[in-house]
């Protein structure tokens, strides 16, 4: 079990690796105490069984240099196949503003190969691989030195297993002709503006049962001002007030330091210095926030009626795709999509890319009674109208 650390030897595994038409990745990190996740180690392997075909790679050694790894990454000629890659890949986008190409995703392709929805490690080891995975070092502090014996192998194994995993599904999808799909999903992860949140935008992700423009004024800068404290300071949301203190303070709107101080839930350590300014100040503008400047959430939808016995038959034709095609009901077309659609919204998932071919163009012709759903012993099959 070999362990990278110094930038020559990684960049001597990254050119041995060039030779290969894949290299899988895989990464341990620390997030519980810092905004941006701490690379702590690095796992990397090419097809073959020798001791120096997989290898661990530590970020935290002094010197060492990942820039051959990104090199790598740039490099189209070797496919970069990682499980469930969205966490490693924000680590290597805020790091490098470098994205693995061409970028293999084993959870995507195994969703379009029939093993369900966000399918995990460890159930693609236990039934392509055939092996069990050892889960003891699951929740290990990665951040600590030395490695023992037992994380170094857990570690590898994310790596090594992944190689049959990888050849299995590339096989399955070339049988099938759903590259395509993959290629389509993996599009979002592959995104900058997937990993990269504006602090004006950061209001989105909060849950309020108020849509009052006034009450999301003061919401929208004190989500900016936390996301703002949270980067500048590399600790994580929580650290600086979570999101039900925030909703209470939109509610109440201190003015002062002895107001902020009758929260009930928000942290001590915000009730005084830089954070309580920052708040004070950020309730100030949003309170004072010009009319026209103010939040307007999208309640376009909200007046939308949705045909329910539409959207039963909607429901029934996606049972009968999701059984013929194999793929997860879920990942095809969410309930939330079925209601727009028997609401008679066509901007939705469903009805775009692979899906509209698997499930959205049958959708619209039930909708436009085109065709007819009839049970055919146990199965359901459309009938021509």
């Amino acid at each position: 079990m070999k362990t990278l650390k110094t930038t020559q030897e990684l960049a001597a595994f990254c050119a041995a690796a060039r030779a290969h038409p894949f290299v899988t990745v895989d990464t341990e990190f620390l997030r519980e105490r810092t905004y941006y996740s701490k690379l702590c180690l690095v796992q990397l392997a090419v097809p073959g069984d020798g001791e120096d075909d997989a290898v661990l790679v530590d970020p935290l050694v002094e010197g060492l240099s990942l820039d051959p790894l990104y090199d790598l990454f740039r490099d189209t000629s070797v496919v970069k196949v990682f499980h469930a890659a969205r966490q490693d890949l924000e680590i290597f986008w805020v790091e490098a503003r470098v994205f693995p190409e061409p970028l293999f995703d084993t959870q995507v392709a195994a969703m379009v190969c029939g093993f369900g929805e966000q399918v995990g490690y460890e159930t693609l080891v236990r039934k392509i691989v055939r092996q069990p995975v050892d889960k003891t070092s699951r929740f290990t502090d990665w951040s600590r030195r030395p490695l023992s014996k037992a994380q170094q192998t857990y570690a590898l194994a994310d790596v090594t297993h992944l190689r049959k995993i990888y050849l299995h599904l590339s096989a399955e999808l070339e049988r099938t002709g759903r590259i395509r799909w993959v290629q389509e999903e993996l599009g979002t992860l592959t995104e900058p503006g997937t990993y990269e949140t504006d602090p004006r935008d950061a209001w989105r992700r909060i849950k309020t049962r108020s849509t009052s423009p006034k009450f999301l004024a003061v919401v929208r800068e004190l989500a900016a001002f936390r996301e703002e404290h949270a980067r500048g300071n590399n600790v994580p949301r929580s650290r600086v007030f979570k999101d039900d203190a925030l909703v209470e303070l939109a509610s109440t709107k201190p003015k002062n330091t002895g107001e902020l101080g009758q929260s009930r839930l928000l942290l001590r350590e915000a009730r005084k210095g830089v954070i309580a300014e920052g708040i004070l100040a950020a309730v100030e503008r949003g309170v004072n926030c010009p009319s026209e400047q103010m939040p307007k959430p999208d309640t376009s939808r909200d007046k939308l009626q949705v045909n329910p016995a539409l959207a039963d038959l909607l429901r029934v034709l996606l049972k009968s795709k999701t059984e013929a095609s194999g793929v997860a009901a879920r990942l095809i077309a969410p309930s939330a999509d079925l209601d727009l659609i028997a609401a008679g919204v066509r901007e939705v998932p469903a009805l775009q890319g692979w899906r509209r071919e698997v499930f959205g163009e049958d959708a619209l012709r039930l909708c436009d009674g085109q065709i007819a759903l009839a049970a055919q012993g146990a199965s359901v099959v459309i009938v021509e109208t």
